[in-house]
C-alpha cells in the first residue's frame, strides 16, 4: 500500500489504513500529522526487531536547550518510542551547545562512543540538533568524519522534528535540514517534562546583543518574542496540570516584547502571569544588566510569587574589558544597579557569570572584577576561562591571554567568589524558609532535596509524598552553597 505526501511515495505496513494524501500546511497541525505518520514507522520497526523501540535525548548547554529537549522527548513519546536515559537506545539524539569549543569536543567524543554501539546494532539511529549544528564547519566535519549520523537539524526548525523523523525513516542517506534564520515560532507541541510540578516556558528566542565573545546570536538568530496571550494560555494550561513553579526563558528577558506588533514590557508580562491561579512561584532567566528596568525591580519587590533570585551576568568588572566585550555598561553602572536592587529587595539572591582571560585582560583588570565581587557579594558566581570561539569578533582580537596567565587570574577570582558566597549564604542559618520539594536526594534516600525561593538548595528528612509541594524548612547547617535542615513543626 502506498501514500503520497509532498510529492514523495511512502509505504504503510500491511493492514494499516493509509493516511490522508497530503499533510496540512498550517502549524502545528502539520506536525501532528507527521507524529501519526512516525507512529506507523516506529510500530513497523518494532515489529521487525521484536521489541519496543527506545529513544534517548542527551542534552548539552543551557536551560533553553533543556526546554527544547523536553519538546523532543514529548514528540518521541507521542510517536511511540519508550524514553530512556541510556545511550544504548535504538535512537539517540544529541541536543548540542556551542558556547565554548570544549562543548563541541564533548559532542564529538560522544559520537565516537555511539559509533561503536552502532557497529554492533546496525538498526540504531543517531540524530544531532541544537546550536552546534548552526555552524557550517561542523556540518562539513560530520558529513566527512561521522557519516553514520542519520539526522541533523538546528535551532530554528526544532518544531519540525516529527516531519524530519519521517524523512529519516524514508531515506537511506543522512538527512540535513538547517535554517539560517527564521521569524517563525511554533509551540503547542507535545512536551515530556522532567518534573510534573515545574516547567520552563520559552517567551522569546534569539539575541540582539552581539557580545564580542559570544556565538549565540549567530546560531540562535535575532530576537523574536512570543505573543503574551500565547504565553499566558500556556501558563494557565500548566497550572491546570498541577505545575506550581514556572521559569520564563529567553537569552535576554529584559528585551521581551519590544518587537511585537503591540509592544509589551517584560515587567508587564510578569504582572499578568502573577494573576494566574495555581502558579505559586515564578522564575526567569536571563537578565542583561544594560536594560534591567526600574519597572522590573518594582514588580519583583511587590510580588509574592516572583522568586527572590536574580541572575545578572557581570562577565568582567573592568570597564575597559566590558567595552571590548560590547556589554554596554560600565563597572560603576553595574555596581549602582546591584545596589538599587538590594536596597529595594533586601532578601534578593544575586548570582552572576564571569569570564577570565578575555583578550587584552591584565592582572589589574582581574582585580577590578574581584573588587566587584567583594562589593556586590554574590550568592554564587559561575566563573569561566575565556574560550576562543571561531566566528566571533573576540577570536580575532590581538593580545590573546596566555592560558597560564588566565588560569592564575581565574584562581584568584574563584577564591574570592567562594569566600564571599559562603558568607552570603550563611546569613540564612537558623531561618525558616519555604522550599519546593523537588526529589529524593540522590546520595541519601532518607533525605529530600528542596529549593528555596532564592534558588539555594536544602536537604532534609521527609517523605517522598511531599515531592512537588512547598513546605517550610528550618535551615540548620550551612554547607557552603547549600543547607541541611528539617521540616518546621
Amino acid at each position: 500500500m502506498e501514500d503520497r505526501f509532498d510529492g514523495k511515495v511512502t509505504r504503510t505496513a500491511p493492514g494499516e489504513a493509509p493516511m490522508q494524501d497530503r499533510p496540512p500546511q498550517e502549524e502545528p497541525a502539520r506536525q501532528y500529522y507527521f507524529i501519526e505518520k512516525c507512529r506507523q514507522h516506529v510500530l513497523e520497526e518494532s515489529r521487525r526487531l521484536g521489541h519496543p523501540l527506545t529513544a534517548s535525548v542527551v542534552t548539552f548547554g543551557c536551560q533553553m536547550n533543556a526546554r527544547d529537549s523536553e519538546k523532543l522527548s514529548g514528540i518521541l513519546e507521542r510517536a511511540g518510542y519508550a524514553l530512556t536515559d541510556s545511550e544504548e537506545a535504538d535512537f539517540v539524539i544529541y541536543n548540542t551547545c556551542t558556547v565554548r569549543d570544549n562543548a563541541n569536543q564533548r559532542v564529538y567524543g560522544r559520537l565516537g562512543f555511539v559509533h561503536s554501539m552502532k557497529k554492533k546494532n546496525p538498526h540504531k539511529r543517531v540524530a544531532l540538533c541544537g546550536c552546534m549544528m548552526q555552524e557550517p564547519s561542523v556540518i562539513e566535519k560530520i558529513k566527512t568524519s561521522y557519516r553514520f549520523v542519520n539526522l541533523i537539524f538546528g535551532t530554528h526548525n526544532i518544531f519540525k522534528f516529527a516531519e524530519l523523523l519521517c524523512a529519516m525513516y524514508e531515506n537511506d542517506r543522512m538527512v540535513i535540514d538547517i535554517w539560517k534564520d527564521t521569524d517563525q515560532i511554533v509551540e503547542e507541541l507535545p512536551v515530556s517534562r522532567k518534573y510534573p510540578f515545574k516547567s520552563g516556558i520559552n517567551i522569546m528566542f534569539g539575541c540582539d546583543n552581539f557580545c564580542s565573545y559570544c556565538i549565540v546570536p549567530y546560531v540562535r538568530g535575532r530576537e523574536r518574542s512570543r505573543r503574551p496571550e500565547d504565553i499566558l494560555r500556556e501558563i494557565r494550561t500548566l497550572a491546570a496540570q498541577g505545575v506550581v513553579e514556572i521559569m520564563l526563558l529567553g537569552q535576554n528577558v529584559n528585551s521581551y516584547g519590544r518587537h511585537l506588533e503591540r509592544p509589551i514590557s517584560f515587567a508587564q508580562l510578569l504582572r499578568e502571569a502573577e494573576q494566574i491561579d495555581g502558579i505559586e512561584r515564578i522564575r526567569f532567566m536571563t537578565s542583561h544588566p544594560k536594560d534591567l528596568s526600574d519597572e522590573l525591580i518594582e514588580v519583583m519587590a511587590s510580588s509574592d510569587k516572583i522568586c527572590r533570585h536574580l541572575h545578572l551576568p557581570l562577565q568582567s568588572g573592568s570597564t575597559r574589558i566590558l567595552q571590548a566585550m560590547n556589554r554596554r555598561y560600565t563597572k560603576e553602572q553595574y555596581l549602582a544597579l546591584a545596589e538599587k536592587i538590594r536596597s529595594r529587595i533586601p532578601d534578593i539572591s544575586l548570582t552572576t557569570d564571569i569570564i577570565v582571560g578575555f583578550p587584552g585582560e591584565t592582572e589589574a583588570d582581574v582585580e577590578e572584577t574581584i573588587d566587584v565581587v567583594r562589593k556586590v557579594r554574590f550568592d554564587n558566581a559561575f566563573t569561566f576561562l575565556y574560550s576562543r570561539r571561531t566566528g566571533t569578533p573576540a577570536a580575532t582580537m590581538e593580545d590573546q591571554v596566555p592560558r597560564e596567565d588566565a588560569q592564575a587570574g581565574f584562581d584568584r577570582l574563584l577564591s574570592c567568589v567562594q569566600e564571599t558566597a559562603r558568607e552570603q549564604v550563611a546569613r540564612l542559618s537558623g531561618q525558616t524558609q519555604a522550599a519546593l520539594v523537588e526529589e529524593v536526594n540522590d546520595r541519601d534516600p532518607s533525605l529530600l532535596t528542596g529549593r528555596l525561593s532564592n534558588n539555594i538548595i536544602v536537604h532534609f528528612p521527609g517523605s517522598p509524598s511531599l515531592i512537588g509541594r512547598i513546605v517550610n524548612v528550618e535551615l540548620l547547617e550551612n554547607r557552603g552553597f547549600y543547607f541541611v535542615g528539617r521540616m518546621a513543626p
